[in-house]
């Protein structure tokens, strides 16, 4: 059924790295959403007003709730497709963020309300007739429930979004709540104790759970988050295999939405070089590395000594030294400022982000270590945080 859709709606289903192919994986995710969620809610509905089962009932506007976020993931999708302009110059692919994270405000608002209700209920119980048509609902609800997490997990896999994975953890949610609805039908049959309302305060802590979930999972691209690893690691073994390029550092990476990601670095390039043979070889690595990891790549050369004897001794020994002190941490834009009385040391310490040491402790321990090599080297250091080599 899966592959049957997919075949049917995404045409050139296997590009996924192009945004109108994603699009249209997410738009499939959405319909498909709306359509299942829809006839749910209307089963769910009836059953629970003609048996008077308030957690049926909750089940049934968890479904309708899931709807309106299906609404929402078409309209997020849709929108994030809009080329850039004047005001948004690097697209709108954040839209389906919001998108994920509107949906999440849905579901919590949901949630609270049905566990109001089923307070009440459990404060106030009223006799919930038994049903064996509520039996089959429940139990088709849960058969499509699993296979829409089933689908939209296997989407969300495919294209790499974090909106339609919580669609896919919220389905998953929604088989353990109505599970839990359908064990409390069969429950209501031999115990005065208002299992309904019981069952219908589990469902909505289901609800509210998933709710939390899918907003941490949208919050986080929406405030920034590190890197793609993978992506981290191809960016630098690429620029390495271009002839000239020593050393890559100072690697940022911006996402402006799925697909829409542009990246800084600055390569070390031989200070003795050609320097336009080496700006023709950095456009080059820009272009190729750019149009073969389907990004935006800007590249800045740094010039360093290869050739000096001396300053490849004394780098090689601040290297040596920082090793020491720490194997995660590294150095680059080394360069050093030699006198007869003081030898100045300068470059860049990379420090991994959750490093326990503040900058200063870093500064004073690798100053007082090198002066032990020689008391004329004074450590000139800068910091910077990046992923590579991580």
């Amino acid at each position: 059924m899966t592959k049957w859709l997919i075949r049917l709606f995404v045409k050139r289903a296997d590009q996924v790295k192009d945004p109108q192919v994603r699009r249209r994986y997410g738009i499939l995710g959405g319909a498909v959403g709306i359509a299942c969620n829809l006839l749910l809610f209307l089963m769910k509905f009836l059953t629970g007003m003609v048996t008077g089962s308030v957690a049926v009932s909750a089940d049934a506007f968890n479904n309708l709730s899931d709807a309106g976020s299906s609404v929402v993931t078409v309209a997020g999708f849709q929108l994030s497709g809009k080329k850039p302009d004047k005001k948004h110059p690097f697209g709108y692919g954040r839209i389906e963020y919001v998108a994920g994270l509107c949906i999440s405000m849905v579901i919590l608002l949901v949630g609270f309300e049905f566990l109001r209700t089923s307070v009440e209920k459990v404060l106030h119980p009223q006799a919930a007739a038994f049903s064996w048509v509520s039996v089959a609902v429940l139990a088709v609800s849960i058969l499509v429930k699993l296979w829409m997490g089933l689908f939209n997990r296997k989407i969300g896999k495919a294209i790499g979004s974090a909106t339609v994975g919580a669609a896919a953890l919220d389905s998953i949610s929604d088989v353990a709540a109505t599970s839990v609805v359908l064990v409390s039908v069969f429950l209501s049959r031999i115990t005065d104790f208002p299992v309904d309302g019981a069952a219908g305060i589990v469902v909505a802590l289901f609800i509210l759970w998933a709710g939390i979930t899918t907003a941490r999972d949208t919050l986080s691209p929406l405030l920034g988050q590190p890197p793609d690893p993978q992506l981290v690691r191809e960016i630098e073994q690429r620029m390495l295999s271009y002839e000239g390029i020593e050393g890559v550092h100072d690697l940022i990476v911006h996402s402006y939405g799925p697909g829409r990601i542009i990246a800084s670095v600055h390569a070390e390039v031989p200070a003795d070089a050609n320097i336009l043979k080496m700006h023709e070889t950095v456009d080059l690595a820009e272009k190729e590395i750019s149009a073969g990891l389907g990004i935006q790549l800007i590249v800045h050369f740094d010039p360093i000594v290869t050739d000096d004897a001396r300053i490849n001794h004394l780098h090689q020994t601040v290297l040596d030294t920082i090793r020491r002190l720490d194997p995660a941490l590294s150095i680059h834009d080394f360069r050093v400022v030699d006198g007869e009385n003081r030898i100045n040391l300068i470059f860049d310490v990379v420090v991994p982000y959750d490093y326990p040491y503040r900058d200063e402790q870093l500064r004073e321990t690798i100053d007082a270590t090198l002066k032990e090599e020689d008391p004329r080297f004074f450590a000139v250091v800068s910091f910077d945080r990046s992923f590579l080599g991580e």
